[in-house]
């Protein structure tokens, strides 16, 4: 994990952690990590299984703590939050942790669910690698997290202006997953049976401003080591504003947000699971399967 001040970092950790701290006092916006929570459940409910020990990492106020309490079968669920506002209104175990730094032994939890929070990351698969190694064998991850799709009319809108008022742009795109490199990825850092998709949702706000005050109170505003320190001018922002709704607005004038989510599912490996066939041990040639019939 770096240190706060390393500028070198790709995320400056003490920002992170005040843009969240900031959403709590100003009235968390919890729609987007709310219903992301619910198709994360959606998943688990799929499987045909309970889990005594759980882990909601990025928990926020502690929503989906609270609905993993209620499942049948669960014993003990540990909302961990870097947001000390955030912890405080979550139910206890809590424990203030970043997902850069997973502090907690080996083999702790049977599930960890985490809601919108690894794509705060420097070091990904080093989060992946903790997260594994916290869960028992045959233990499970569901994890969410913001792709590359997200906010692109917003991104368009404020290059484009940048470029234009000012000369040149700064730094504002974290770099993000794809999802094609997502499930090899949960396998390079030794899930088993890893599986990948995305959705996207939709958002629409009556203008620009409306838009990013939603942002400042998820938490998700610019966090980049690298970003420029101070605010756009606002003939940026203003020009940012009329390119948003001539190259996206819909008839009625509202301005449409895209957040692309891409939910990765993998298990701490176990000798239960299904495993590839050992090479060499076909009983039949791909070439006569590909031959023609007849």
């Amino acid at each position: 994990m770096t240190s706060p001040g390393d500028q070198s970092a790709l995320f400056d950790r003490r920002a992170w952690r005040a843009h969240r701290e900031r959403a709590v006092r100003q009235g968390a916006v919890d729609f987007l990590h709310a219903e992301v929570a619910d198709r994360l459940i959606d998943r688990l409910d799929v499987v045909n299984r309970e889990f005594a020990a759980a882990l909601d990492l990025g928990a926020r106020d502690g929503a989906l703590s609270r609905a993993l309490a209620a499942r049948p079968g669960t014993r003990l669920v540990v909302a961990a939050e870097p947001a000390s506002g955030f912890l405080a209104r979550a139910p206890c175990p809590r424990v203030a942790a970043d997902p850069e730094l997973i502090p907690f032994r080996d083999a702790s939890f049977d599930v960890i669910l985490s809601t919108l929070v690894l794509h705060w990351t420097g070091d990904l698969p080093g989060a992946l690698v903790q997260l594994r190694r916290a869960l028992t064998p045959d233990g499970l991850l569901l994890a969410a997290m913001l792709g590359g799709g997200t906010l692109i009319e917003l991104r368009t809108a404020l290059f484009e202006a940048e470029l234009a008022e000012e000369g040149g742009v700064s730094p504002r795109v974290s770099p993000a997953i794809e999802l094609v490199d997502a499930a090899a990825l949960l396998q390079r850092t030794g899930f088993a049976l890893p599986v990948a998709d995305s959705e996207t949702i939709t958002v629409t706000y009556p203008d620009m401003p409306a838009l990013m005050r939603d942002l400042r109170g998820m938490g998700e505003t610019n966090a980049l080591g690298a970003r420029r320190r101070g605010g756009l001018r606002r003939a940026t922002l203003a020009r940012a504003a009329v390119i948003y709704g001539e190259r996206f607005g819909d008839a009625d004038g509202r301005i449409p947000a895209s957040f692309e989510i891409l939910f990765l599912c993998g298990w701490a490996p176990h000798p239960s699971q299904p495993q590839p066939l050992r090479r060499g041990s076909a009983t039949a040639r791909l070439a006569d399967a590909l031959k023609p019939k007849g």
